[in-house]
């Protein structure tokens, strides 16, 4: 059990974050929760009324932590190659340091709607993003391109989320890998 410093609900989404993540949604229980962010179970309720609305909380926040990442990132670059680079490196590094806590992805609650409501709103935002380092390069069809983009770099995720034996340098690999896969396929679009 760790003990409360500072903030109750920060305490509460650091304990449901690393829980969730090891056990997955359905396997968790709010005492659990409780016990290690150091407080009473009861307490909990007065900041999340439910365990959806928690698991909610919990990926908004983490969401929200990789879309301030990549806008810093990217305003980082001035060009199109090493945006793209930026966004394969934030995709894949984000899954990287996530990667002990995979069944806050495959173990989530399916069907609560705010849940999904969010991560289509979230799923937008990245893909906007995306979308707008390729419109700036002023290529054909950004959209599909984008779409294409983020698809290669889910798939690369997997081989983090699922080899226990993953590294850093195989992570690096990737990340070259798939900003020149991409870079290269597109050339013949590029006029930067």
């Amino acid at each position: 059990m760790s003990t409360v410093h500072g903030d109750k609900s920060e305490a509460i989404l650091d304990a449901a974050y690393g829980i969730f993540g090891s056990k997955g949604f359905y396997e968790t229980k709010m005492s659990d929760i409780a016990d290690e962010a150091g407080i009473a179970k009861g307490t909990i309720y007065l900041y999340f009324k439910s365990k959806e609305q928690l698991f909610v909380a919990v990926s908004k926040r983490d969401c929200n932590s990789f879309i301030s990442r990549l806008e810093y990132a990217l305003n980082s670059h001035e060009n199109t190659g090493d945006k793209l680079g930026a966004i394969a490196k934030t995709h894949l590094t984000y899954y990287y340091e996530r990667r002990n806590h995979t069944k806050l992805f495959f173990m989530a609650p399916n069907n609560d709607p705010d849940l999904m409501q969010f991560m289509k709103e979230f799923m937008n935002q990245y893909m906007s993003m995306v979308c707008e380092v390729l419109e700036s390069a002023s290529v054909p069809e950004p959209v599909l391109l984008a779409k294409s983009y983020i698809g290669i770099l889910d798939r690369l995720k997997m081989d983090i989320m699922l080899n226990p034996e993953f590294n850093e340098e195989d992570l690096n690999k990737r990340i070259a890998f798939s900003a020149a896969l991409f870079l290269d396929g597109c050339r013949s679009f590029l006029k930067t």
